[in-house]
């Protein structure tokens, strides 16, 4: 029926049936047919037909003035809908972890604003998940799978984690053998990974460790930098490593075993049209993503 009240507003502001179809692109019939549809649900005639006149009822009057405004917003929102979904241009509000994006994902944003200088790329960096809805964000890549139902996400990829510590610490603690020997050395741990889910990469066994750390911290960032320091061993995703690694900061211990990998996720609202930019956004870190080995899994 709103489809049938546009067409009446229309064959108003057109003063004619034919004009009408002509501006809708519509055959004839059908503009004459939905007409009269709609003034059977009304019960009443709208517009008297004559060849020679376009005149109004009374009760065509108070229809048309009635419903022509909302008519006229409606379809000026759509339009700027439809401009806004499909263009590559204008605002992205996006979500990312900190310390992913300062580092290993650094180039990827550099990259993407370089590549489309026409999106306005509104990036916030947090370690904490913020709410997509109440903050009005478009775009989101989190760690792991989300359980909130209203939001779709796609994985891109995934972090193998390692245990390491410095040249130093190992050099006046010695270096452990086996998980076992674990218990006797310092250790740091971060939050958010609080237990370790180990794998033997040899042999396919499974270890689930509770350690008591001599540290606590809740950034990986910050454990790091600790263990670079000499105060531990500590289980780091490689990504947040990969300089200290090379340079020889740090060292991977009992290095037959891993952490869990940590996903990579792009997430956005379930309820909302995801337009262009974020599509653009999503497709360019899948690219990116997929096409470096540490965020497929990869060690060094």
């Amino acid at each position: 029926m709103i489809d049938d009240i546009a067409l009446f507003v229309h064959i108003v502001q057109k003063r004619g049936l034919a004009a009408a179809a002509e501006f809708l692109k519509l055959p004839a019939a059908t503009v004459t047919r939905r007409l009269q549809k709609l003034e059977d649900v009304l019960g009443c005639r709208l517009i008297h037909r004559s060849a020679r006149k376009f005149n109004l009822t009374a009760e065509g009057e108070v229809y048309y003035q009635a419903y022509a405004d909302l008519v006229q917003q409606f379809e000026v929102t759509t339009r700027n809908l439809s401009t806004d979904v499909h263009q590559l241009s204008g605002k992205l509000t996006v979500l990312a972890p900190t310390n992913a994006s300062v580092k290993i994902l650094q180039p990827m944003w550099s990259a993407f604003i370089k590549a489309y200088p026409e999106i306005q790329l509104h990036l916030f960096v947090s370690n904490e998940t913020k709410d997509m809805m109440d903050d009005h964000v478009d775009m989101a890549l989190r760690i792991g799978p989300q359980a909130d139902s209203q939001l779709f996400q796609k994985k891109l990829g995934s972090v193998a984690t390692i245990l390491v510590a410095s040249p130093g610490y190992l050099q006046t603690h010695g270096e452990p053998e086996d998980l076992n020997a674990l218990h006797d050395h310092r250790i740091i741990l971060v939050s958010t990974i609080p237990v370790w889910s180990l794998k033997n990469q040899k042999t396919g066994t499974e270890e689930t460790l509770h350690p008591r750390p001599v540290t606590l911290v809740n950034d990986i960032g910050l454990a790091a930098q600790l263990a670079r320091d000499d105060h531990g061993i500590v289980l780091l995703p490689i990504s947040e490593i990969t300089e200290e690694l090379k340079q020889g900061q740090l060292l991977q211990v009992v290095s037959s075993w891993r952490g869990p990998e940590r996903d990579i996720f792009a997430v956005w609202p379930t309820g909302r049209l995801l337009s262009a930019r974020a599509k653009c956004l999503r497709d360019f870190m899948q690219d990116y993503i997929g096409n470096n080995p540490i965020l497929q899994g990869s060690l060094l």
